[in-house]
């Protein structure tokens, strides 16, 4: 059991999106983290209903359904009631599956290799999916590797946009005010998109204490995309609990007498 000071006084920036954040800064306070919040990524809702409308009236004919993020979970899963038994869930990750039993959806599959789209290909499930109809829920546009595989190996697939992303419209005086005040030791970036976000949004004295500051990414395009910005990058395994465990390690290693 990680004990509750782990983490005391350590400055975690936390770049999730806003309904997101504060259930991954509990857990960091837990530990006796400061967290800070500053939303990367603003989530909307989609600009046209209809088509998850049409999705949900239609869960019957499909064989699975993906939810590539939490986002896609609070955007796009319908009410529980109207789950089909015979519909397979897959998220990529336990985040999502957590956030998809929370709203009465249990028992979601995810990948044993990888907490991405590849690890979901790597299911057995989706290995011969030919004839299966799969429903894809996410948000606007976004990488397009598992419809183009799954309807390779012969199965139908419908892409459903429950949610949009944006850029923060707050600006980012929150954020240099954080970094000046000595209030964020370590960051923490979950997405690329987030972290151009974000890098946009600063000024070149804020980057550089950025750079002086390790950097959480729990998988490698996104570490790989930091590393392009100069900063030193520490990957994770996915999910809180991966972003948790490098936090932890790198906190006990600093602290080594």
């Amino acid at each position: 059991m990680v004990p509750s000071g782990a983490l005391d006084d350590v400055g975690v920036l936390v770049t999730r999106p806003a309904r997101q954040a504060g259930a991954f800064a509990h857990k960091l306070a837990v530990l006796g983290a400061k967290p800070v919040i500053f939303p990367a990524i603003a989530i909307l809702p989609p600009a046209d209903p209809a088509p998850l409308a049409r999705a949900h009236a239609a869960l019957d004919r499909y064989h699975f359904a993906v939810f590539v993020s939490a986002s896609a979970v609070e955007y796009g899963a319908p009410d529980a009631q109207r789950w089909p038994s015979t519909l397979i869930a897959l998220a990529p990750g336990p985040g999502t599956a957590e956030a998809l039993a929370a709203v009465g959806i249990p028992d979601a599959r995810i990948p044993t290799t990888t907490y991405d789209s590849e690890g979901l290909l790597a299911r057995p499930e989706l290995a011969a999916p030919s004839g299966k109809r799969v429903v894809v829920f996410r948000g606007d546009g976004g990488r397009e590797e598992l419809g183009d595989t799954l309807r390779a190996r012969g199965a139908t697939v419908d892409y459903v946009a429950c949610y949009r992303r944006a850029a923060p419209a707050s600006g980012a005086a929150g954020l240099i005010e954080a970094f000046r005040a000595g209030r964020i030791d370590a960051v923490t970036i979950t997405s690329s998109e987030g972290l151009d976000n974000l890098w946009a949004l600063c000024d070149e004295w804020t980057r550089e204490r950025w750079r002086a500051r390790p950097t959480f990414a729990p998988h490698s395009r996104i570490a790989a995309h930091a590393r392009e910005l100069g900063l030193f990058v520490i990957e994770t395994a996915g999910g809180d609990a991966g972003l948790i465990a490098g936090l932890l390690e790198w906190t006990a290693a600093t602290r080594k007498p």
